[in-house]
């Protein structure tokens, strides 16, 4: 569990009133719809405004004038190391930290690092599109096995994995809270990984940018890397504040890679490709990981409630199902039983249809589902959940 204080939250306010409006603004998520009744619920960013000190900073920043070149200074550091100690258990050092503008490019650069020409890379599927793209920009083989839901929850195929692994891997992807299920996996799956990439001789990078978004507060985050040090020699972990605190635009993100020889490799496989992250984009990623964690704990409750109603309002619905979300703020929906009793070939057009835009499950790996985004308000959600059910039911 995390350690924040949440006696203030009600001084945090989520609804439809407190929201700015993003319809004919420049978001993506937006303006993939403009003109149309169509609730965007796609895309993984959320409709709630930024954390005030971020935008008090942002703003004194600006009015400073000057905006030359810059590079992460001691009390960002220590903000993040601070920070990451706080909320997961894990003590870093500044040196271990590797600044970059985002996720997919920091994954992309652990392909680049720990492979070549004809290397297998492994994930489990279904997950982040991108996962699926970053082995073949590098010539190498994506190397996948499924994800099976048991039950209520999604849960490893063990034999499915050794088998993928043994397919030439180099390169373990894991994505840790899962995108798109929403499951955070627990210290016995993690160490089963890491026994797996010290028998393959692997690497492992770990995508965890949704680690401040637990919602299951009896299943903490931990970093597969707080395991123990001979894990942490292995592992690229990949975080950033953009999803937790909503400033995805804002393009900072890190790598904490332990080992110097692996950094080492991981940067020179940025040379002359990767540019430095904005000074907004470090002046934001400091005050989220310092002055934030009231605004995140309030954000939390909501997120919690508007999980419950997702789960309640698709599994009440014929041919729906979903599963628990223990983190992020995306619902990974079932489709398949609907699809066969109405004769649906694509769940994503038959709800646009609806007026609620989703995104395919195709692109993840796995037809059939679609991934529902209610990082919003909850009126909102009641609208989209509401529609959902008179297309079902209709």
């Amino acid at each position: 569990m995390t350690a924040f204080d949440s006696g203030a939250n009600a001084d945090f306010q989520f609804d439809l009133a407190h929201s700015p409006e993003r319809a004919g603004s420049d978001s993506i998520k937006w303006r993939k719809y403009a003109g149309r009744d169509v609730i965007p619920m796609w895309v993984a960013d959320m409709d709630f405004a930024a954390p005030q000190p971020i935008l008090d900073a942002l703003q004194a920043r600006i009015a400073h004038g000057v905006f030359g070149y810059a590079h992460a200074w001691p009390a960002l550091e220590a903000a993040v190391v601070e920070g990451i100690a706080r909320d997961h258990a894990w003590q870093i050092r500044p040196e271990w930290l590797v600044w970059l503008p985002g996720m997919v490019s920091a994954f992309n650069v652990a392909v680049r690092a720990c492979t070549r020409p004809g290397d297998g890379v492994f994930t489990a599927t279904p997950i982040y599109p991108p996962f699926l793209g970053a082995p073949g920009n590098f010539d190498c083989r994506l190397l996948t096995a499924p994800l099976q839901r048991q039950g209520e929850r999604w849960e490893w195929d063990w034999d499915a994995t050794h088998a993928a692994l043994a397919d030439g891997a180099r390169l373990f992807m894991l994505c840790n809270p899962h995108n798109p299920v929403g499951r955070v996996f627990g210290r016995d799956e993690l160490e089963r990984i890491a026994q797996l990439a010290e028998a393959h001789d692997l690497v492992i990078c770990s995508d965890e940018i949704h680690c401040g978004l637990v919602l299951d507060e009896t299943r903490p985050h931990l970093p597969i890397a707080a395991l123990g040090p001979e894990v942490a020699k292995r592992t690229i972990t990949l975080m950033a504040p953009s999803k937790t605190w909503n400033i995805p635009a804002l393009y900072s993100a890190f790598a904490i890679i332990p080992d110097p020889a692996l950094r080492a490799r991981y940067r020179k496989a940025m040379d002359g490709i990767v540019p430095a992250v904005g000074v907004l984009g470090l002046i934001g990623t400091e005050v989220a990981y310092r002055d934030c964690a009231p605004w995140r704990s309030a954000l939390l409750d909501t997120l919690r409630a508007n999980a419950r109603q997702v789960l309640d309002s698709i599994n009440a619905l014929p041919g729906l199902h979903t599963t628990p979300v223990e983190a992020t703020y995306l619902a990974w929906i079932d489709c398949t039983g609907l699809m066969a009793a109405r004769g649906i070939s694509d769940p994503v057009r038959f709800f646009e249809e609806a007026g609620v835009g989703l995104s395919d499950g195709r692109d993840f790996g796995l037809p059939g589902f679609v991934r529902l985004n209610f990082g919003c308000p909850p009126e909102r959600l009641a609208q989209a959940l509401e529609r959902m059910r008179r297309a079902v039911l209709g």
